[in-house]
Order: structure tokens, then sequence, then C-alpha cells
């Protein structure tokens, strides 16, 4: 069982019972394996996961669709999904900054989404009225993943594995550029958690190079 998330103080009725990752299935995410720290941040422009000694965690949004998104059903059904596969990015890339150190650290350790971002691209001579409904995509897949109303296991609104997907968000339509949609998240994780990932390995995923040549020996000998 995930040790930071369980010596966490939260009510018992809003609790998971269950481990995210059978929810999850996405290829070379798997619980208690562990993961390569990645790339170096050497040579990246910006850094894709931010922690933050209080424990929110901030994420790069990620984007997905290759056109904007107009009325049509077709479009908004498209762009819907688009939401599905940036959070399962987001997944992925907090599975690897939570894996990649010695702190026996996963998914099963995050509290819980705090607040997400979604900008949905639309012809900008017009209104797009259904940016909210485009971003149920992305919302939708964290409350099927953690828990929560919009979730595919809730039955009338009631996810039996909780609320711990749901979050605070904003939806803005207008944008111009050559994708559907792109998110942006903040998570939770315990604070002892995070003290312990910035002491050890700084606050920045991907890690600098320094980090990297040092983390590499303990994650090859695992």
């Amino acid at each position: 069982m995930p040790r930071y998330y369980d010596g966490f103080a939260l009510p018992a009725e809003m609790r998971r019972s269950f481990s995210v990752y059978n929810r999850l299935t996405l290829p070379g995410i798997e619980r208690d394996v562990a993961t390569e720290p990645g790339p170096p941040l050497s040579g990246q422009r910006l850094a894709s996961v931010v922690f933050t000694e209080s424990g929110l965690v901030h994420l790069s949004g990620g984007s997905a669709g290759i056109t904007p998104t107009d009325d049509g059903d077709a479009a908004v059904a498209a762009a819907y999904e688009a939401g599905s596969v940036i959070a399962d990015q987001h997944f992925a890339v907090l599975h690897r900054a939570l894996t990649c150190g010695d702190e026996g650290a996963d998914l099963d350790d995050i509290l819980y989404p705090v607040k997400v971002l979604g900008l949905v691209a639309s012809p900008a001579d017009r209104p797009f009225l259904r940016a909210p409904e485009v971003v149920n995509g992305y919302s939708s897949r964290w409350h099927s993943v953690f828990g929560g109303t919009l979730s595919e296991h809730a039955r009338d609104g009631v996810d039996p594995g909780g609320f711990g997907g749901m979050h605070a968000r904003s939806a803005i339509a207008g944008l111009e550029g050559r994708f559907a949609l792109e998110c942006e998240v903040i998570v939770a994780i315990p604070s002892e958690l995070a003290r312990l990932i910035i002491g050890g390995r700084g606050w920045l995923y991907p890690l600098p190079d320094p980090i990297l040549a040092r983390l590499r020996p303990t994650v090859d000998g695992r």
C-alpha cells in the first residue's frame, strides 16, 4: 500500500480503497516497477513537473488533436477524446516523476488533483460555447482513474471508488493553433513526500544532469 497516502490525514469517507493502477492500463506504467529517470533536463526548454514543499505539484500543459474544434458533434467528440489522451500523458509523466527516485512513491501517493485548466482551439471568427463539454474528456479520465462523478465506473453519478479524481476547473475556448485541446493540472501529494523529493533530487522533472548521474546507479540496481 502507498506509504505516504496512507499516512496522510483524510476523512475515511473520502479515502481511496483501491490502487489507481488497477484502473489504469498504459504501456510501461505499472505499480511496483521502477522506471528509468528519463532524459536529462539539459536541452529542455521547460520542466514537465515542478514539485513544491507544500505538496502542490504543477504539470506543464499537454495537447492532443491536430485541428481546432468547431460546433459540430463529431468535432466536439474528437476533442473530448483528445482530453483522455492528454490525461494519460499526465499520468505517465507523473508516474515517472514520482518513481524515478528512491523515495518509494508512485501514483497511489497522489492525494487528489487540485485545479485543471483546459484550453480549446476553436475558430476565432465565431463564438464556441461547448468548451466545458470538450474539457470533460480530460476531467472524466481523472474521475475514472482516481474516482469521481464523471467516472466510467459511476452509476447515477456515484463512483464506488470515491471522489479522489474530482477537481476545480476552468475551460476556455477561442485559441488558435494546430491542436484541439491543451490541458494543464496541479495535483496534491503529501508535503512529507514533497520535501523528501526536493531535498533528495530537487524540485524539477526531468532531472538536472548531476542528479540524474547520481540516481541512475540506484535505479539500475533495484
